[in-house]
């Protein structure tokens, strides 16, 4: 019969606890309701507002303490459990699992999970669920012993007779220790096999301590309420209180425990009011800012895992969009404070401004607005450019503004917010401010350029309209004069400081450069670079000494060559890497790296379809500049009708005595001597480009032979050197010049002789060099700046002749090879483009420019020439 009823009981368990919840529910809703209705908010806040500053630091203080006992569980049942987990995992975890456990209790299932979410890395989920369940046998262990505390104050000292009626629970709850105790010690199970003694009074120890804690910090409230009531007598109810919260498994006995509280301490005579700030602020230290911070150490572990699990992308989101509000945040309040200072009753006539001014800094005067308004712009661009060296300047500026701001009475209560956010957003950035160097960009300089310039000129105007006498100002509104002559030399003052400051910031972040910038030239280290791997169609272009070198190696050797500019913030890297291709990958993500720690941003001009891919996978953008003509010598031939007018050419040249030679570097004097009086004949008034071509140069002319073109009476009167390559595929030349009283088509001899020549030694083919923009957006399909480009083909003549070049070429090309420009995404192609022209028409030893090649007019002439004779 009893088994039976037993098995009953069980299987309407369910019921009956739900029958149970729902009764207590209906007690505490009336009770509460009645508590409500008698005591007011507003007798609340009177209570709160009672409290000093000093008082409520004490209890947020005290409430914290009071939870740190709870975390002795998780130190205990991770010996249970095994792995190894840190300190710093075990009090970040057991202070989440333990706060949450308070506020929302579900009956130790909450706190069950949340432990073998965190503690079941290297264990078993039978090993977990065996240490979560001896932990949760000693969680009440404290609270039965305070019931025996309670029970000798009651009966034994007297102290809080009005509860003695209440004995019953303290009784009931005092029994569960004992028979806890027994049960342990007897059971000799293999469950309790690793609980042994100390372990046990360690968790003993830690419940009491809970427990004990938790009635010491009530009690502590009621001392900084200055209640006049025996708080010794008050113990007992606590206790009781918490009884009835265990036994309703509300989560945090939240009702049941507040309505035991109210009753009793009403029988001690406290009002309902003062008995409702009481456990308010109890609730407030004890659950809700210890929940809080766990709340923000459990997203903390979630948003880690998440983080890890993303391999890092929503942590680097998160820094890149603070990094972000910090860069506009400065520049938004620089150029209001600038406003402000300059011309203040127009701006403050302003709706939209007014608007605004809620969330910028205040300064005294106008001449510390315009100091600290230009402090933060420039900032602002070390930030934007995540230098490392503006971190601390920033933090520090910032700190000032935000004292200085807040330390003015009646300023807004959300701008403290903000700055505070501010300021946060900021400490959270900082692993972005990564790069060691800045540049100035040209779109960077151009802002702030314009920013400082409008703002000067425009102060200025209004400074002269404001003194000039008003016939001069007749269409400057009145809003718009300055106040007197002293205030407009304080603000021309200020704006010239400024400009030192920012002077001074830019020179402050620039200053850190990388040694790899400044290595000097190694003519022998490209040499034997070369000879190892072999070079291309630029690498001879590397003695002219007016590109920069970076070298990548592997364990000390030289394995990969990259020729460069410097120009503002780009690196403007001619042609391909030279040397050993199979390392093109490390070479180039190397490179980037350290150009990314720099501060620079790299640019490949006239590269292949290669290397234009495997830069486009790595962030990079793309536009055809032209196309590379290459001549098979194997099958170069002047047979047939196609090169009719070339062999008659060469024939007249052989028949009045003109000879082609090679001279073999170094140059003597007199030779040396014919090729510079050739050159600055073609030149005349013009002068030299570099960068993607060669100038004249006798250090240069010395590293390759010099094929020359004599007439009858063994004078020069043209040349061109010879771009060796390191290997026998491909050959090319670079300078060809004439003097002014050569034949018509010399250039046509010189290059025949040049095609067989190379043949003979062995070549396989002869690069005649870019034709710019030649296919470039022919298709509708094309990129704009592509479509764009070709219409410069089309109708630039008058500037440049594309199409001729093309047209000259191609009597010999055999196969063209599309050239391309890579550059960083995002990264201004105009700004990119004219940076590339002024570098490749501003060659090292030339200060001038000239934009039309002399030999392509005389090549161009002769060919018109000749076709009009045939």
């Amino acid at each position: 019969m009893g088994k039976r009823l037993w098995l009953a009981i069980q299987k309407r368990m369910t019921l009956i606890k739900s029958l149970f919840m729902f009764s207590v529910l209906l007690f505490i809703i009336r009770e509460v309701g009645r508590v409500a209705h008698e005591v007011s908010g507003q007798q609340v806040r009177t209570v709160l507002a009672s409290l000093s500053w000093g008082t409520l630091v004490l209890l947020l203080v005290g409430g914290f303490i009071a939870v740190l006992p709870m975390l002795i569980y998780d130190f205990t049942i991770v010996e249970f459990l095994p792995g190894d987990f840190s300190r710093g995992y075990i009090v970040r975890s057991g202070w989440v699992t333990n706060t949450f456990t308070n506020l929302m209790g579900m009956g130790g299932l909450l706190g069950a999970s949340l432990r073998a979410n965190f503690y079941s890395q290297s264990a078993t989920k039978k090993q977990v669920v065996y240490a979560i369940s001896k932990i949760a046998l000693f969680l009440l262990a404290g609270l039965s012993l305070s019931c025996w505390v309670a029970l000798i104050l009651l009966f034994g000292f007297d102290v809080g007779r009005p509860y003695q009626g209440y004995w019953l629970w303290l009784l009931g709850g005092g029994l569960y220790f004992p028979g806890l105790f027994l049960f342990t010690r007897l059971n000799d199970s293999a469950f309790f096999k690793d609980l042994t003694w100390s372990r046990e009074l360690r968790l003993i120890i830690g419940s009491s301590l809970e427990w004990g804690g938790c009635a010491l910090f009530f009690l502590l409230i009621g001392w900084a309420l200055r209640l006049q009531l025996d708080l010794a007598a008050v113990f007992p109810m606590f206790v009781v209180a918490s009884v009835a919260g265990v036994v309703s498994m509300i989560p945090g006995g939240l009702g049941s425990f507040d309505v035991f509280m109210i009753l009793g301490l009403g029988m001690l005579g406290v009002s309902r009011a003062d008995a409702a700030g009481w456990l308010l602020l109890y609730r407030l230290f004890y659950y809700l800012v210890p929940f809080g911070v766990g709340v923000g150490l459990f997203f903390h572990d979630a948003g880690r895992r998440l983080n890890r699990f993303l391999n890092g992308l929503p942590v680097a989101a998160l820094r890149r969009s603070a990094h972000l509000f910090v860069t506009t945040f400065m520049y938004f309040s620089g150029v209001m404070m600038l406003l402000y200072a300059t011309i203040p009753d127009v701006v403050l006539t302003n709706h939209l401004y007014i608007r605004l001014v809620p969330y910028m800094f205040y300064f005294l005067d106008q001449v510390s607005n315009i100091i600290v308004a230009f402090l933060l712009i420039g900032l602002a661009r070390g930030i934007g450019a995540r230098v490392k060296r503006a971190f601390w300047p920033t933090l520090v500026v910032l700190a000032i503004a935000i004292g200085n701001t807040l330390w003015r009475e009646n300023f807004p209560g959300g701008l403290a917010v903000l700055l505070g956010l501010v300021l946060a957003c900021l400490l959270f950035a900082r692993p972005e401010l990564y790069r060691e160097g800045f540049h100035y960009s040209w779109g960077g300089l151009l802002i702030d350029g314009s920013i400082y310039v409008g703002t000067f000129l425009l102060y200025t105007v209004l400074g002269l309209s404001t003194f000039s006498g008003s016939h001069h100002r007749p269409w400057l509104p009145q809003s718009w004069l300055l106040p007197s002559t002293q205030v407009w030399l304080n603000g021309l003052g200020g704006l010239l400081v400024a400009l030192l400051i920012l002077v001074g910031i830019y020179r402050y972040l620039a200053r850190s450069r990388s040694a790899w910038l400044q290595q000097p030239f190694d003519a022998e280290r490209v040499r034997a670079l070369i000879r190892q791997f072999g070079g291309n169609e630029i690498s001879h272009l590397a003695f002219l000494r007016d590109k920069q070198l970076y070298f990548y190696q592997e364990d000390g050797a030289d394995q990969l060559l990259l020729l460069y500019r410097q120009r503002a913030d780009k690196l403007l890297v001619m042609g391909e890497p030279i040397g050993n291709q199979t390392k093109l990958g490390p070479a180039l993500k190397q490179f980037m790296q350290e150009a990314d720690l720099a501060g620079l941003r790299p640019v490949f001009y006239e590269i292949s379809e290669n290397l234009t891919l495997r830069l486009h996978e790595m962030g990079f953008d793309f536009i055809k500049v032209g196309e590379e003509g290459h001549v098979d010598l194997a099958t170069f031939s002047l047979a047939g009708r196609a090169h009719k007018g070339e062999r008659a050419l060469v024939n007249k040249f052989r028949r009045e005595g003109y000879t082609c030679e090679i001279l073999q570097p170094p140059l003597n004097d007199e030779d040396f001597a014919a090729l510079q009086e050739i050159s600055a004949s073609w030149l005349g008034d013009q002068t030299e480009k570099g960068f993607s071509m060669g100038f004249f140069d006798r250090a240069y002319l010395d590293e390759a032979p010099i094929a020359v073109m004599k007439n009858a009476t063994g004078e020069i009167v043209a040349f061109a050197n010879l771009m060796p390559t390191g290997d026998r595929k491909m050959t090319s030349i670079d300078l060809m010049r004439e003097r002014h009283d050569a034949p018509s088509g010399i250039m046509d001899g010189l290059f025949v002789y040049l095609f067989e020549l190379c043949r003979d030694q062995g070549y396989r083919g002869f690069n005649l060099g870019m034709a710019p923009l030649a296919n470039v957006g022919v298709s509708n399909f094309s990129f704009i700046e592509e479509r764009a480009a070709h219409l410069i083909y089309q109708y630039g003549s008058s500037v440049y002749s594309f199409q001729g070049l093309r047209a000259y070429k191609e009597k010999y090309v055999t196969t063209w090879q599309p050239k391309y420009l890579a550059y960083r995404r995002r990264a201004s192609l105009i700004f990119t483009m004219l940076q590339l022209m002024f570098v490749i028409n501003r060659p090292a030893m030339a200060p001038k420019t000239r934009l039309v090649p002399r030999w392509l007019d005389r090549w161009l002439t002769d060919e018109i020439n000749w076709q009009n004779r045939r």
